[in-house]
């Protein structure tokens, strides 16, 4: 089978990676960070990992972030490291001197020794962090993204924020194959998320529609602040399941995370969403999020 070259549709400029990372205990440069071919999260994805934005060098809701990891943590056996993740944060902001990015934490189930299914009985985490410089009100949130479906074939515990990303990965290579930028997944003929976002949907009357929690998806740190601020505003909102007959019908349509924070989505499989263009509905959802992280919308022209 022969496959379209990899362009780069929607080309946005690649994230820098900051010039200090943390390791274990200490802070030193990226390129001589290490992690041992015997670690965990190598030979089996065994590691949790979280993101946290940083916007005008403050962090975006971060508590809410290490409560997340924290649970998949106990969820897959992993302690909790005895660090200052707040005092690192802020040393790793203040290290790279990051005013706009992400900051990364990924905890593996360490180095037990030689490869071993079962390990010890209470395992020593690695503990690695880095950050990367990107914008994150950039091109995507002004102009959109395309995207495909894609089948849902990842484990069962998709709430729990593991580095077990390859059927990502593969969404995402097949969307680039396709022209695309994105991938919604979906099983039995129902949405669960986006590749790497939650998805949200407008109906013909204006109700906003995202998926309900469960073990089915991620639950977003992004979805959950839009929730909370989407219904003071008034905002009718509905958290359930929806399926791809329905997506397909939608007047709007968005994705909401961390990385990208709100992304219109334009066109599913080559299909307009609605006019093609993102909608009002969803420009007033940017708007609303952009303001609560304390970003100036009166510099943001096309909002």
């Amino acid at each position: 089978m022969q496959h379209a070259p990899f362009g780069t549709p929607g080309a946005q400029p690649k994230p820098r990676i900051g010039t200090w990372v943390f390791l274990n205990d200490d802070f030193i440069a990226a390129q001589d960070a290490r992690v041992s071919v015997n670690d965990r999260g190598f030979l089996f994805a065994h590691a949790a990992y979280e993101v946290t934005a940083v916007y005008n060098g403050k962090l975006i809701d971060f508590d809410h972030h290490m409560l997340r990891m924290e649970r998949t943590l106990a969820g897959i056996e992993i302690p909790q490291p005895a660090v200052d993740f707040a005092h690192l944060h802020e040393e790793m902001i203040a290290r790279n001197e990051l005013r706009e990015g992400l900051v990364y934490v990924q905890v593996t189930a360490g180095d037990p020794g030689p490869r071993d299914y079962y390990g010890p009985e209470v395992f020593e985490p690695t503990v690695y962090m880095f950050s990367t410089h990107k914008s994150l009100i950039g091109d995507v949130a002004r102009t959109g993204l395309t995207a495909i479906t894609y089948e849902d074939t990842r484990w069962q515990r998709r709430d729990l924020k593991t580095t077990q990303l390859l059927t990502q990965t593969l969404a995402y290579r097949a969307a680039r194959r396709a022209g695309a930028d994105t991938a919604i997944l979906h099983e039995a003929g129902m949405v669960t998320e986006a590749a790497s976002a939650n998805l949200w949907i407008v109906t013909a009357d204006g109700r906003l529609v995202t998926r309900d929690l469960s073990s089915a998806l991620l639950p977003g740190i992004t979805r959950g602040r839009l929730v909370d601020l989407l219904g003071s505003d008034g905002h009718r909102i509905e958290e359930r399941a929806f399926s791809l007959q329905e997506l397909g019908s939608a007047v709007e349509a968005f994705t909401s995370s961390t990385g990208v924070v709100i992304a219109p989505v334009l066109s599913i499989d080559g299909v307009p969403v609605g006019s093609g263009a993102p909608g009002p509905v969803t420009r007033k959802v940017q708007a609303a999020y952009y303001q609560y992280i304390g970003a100036d919308i009166s510099k943001l022209d096309w909002l």
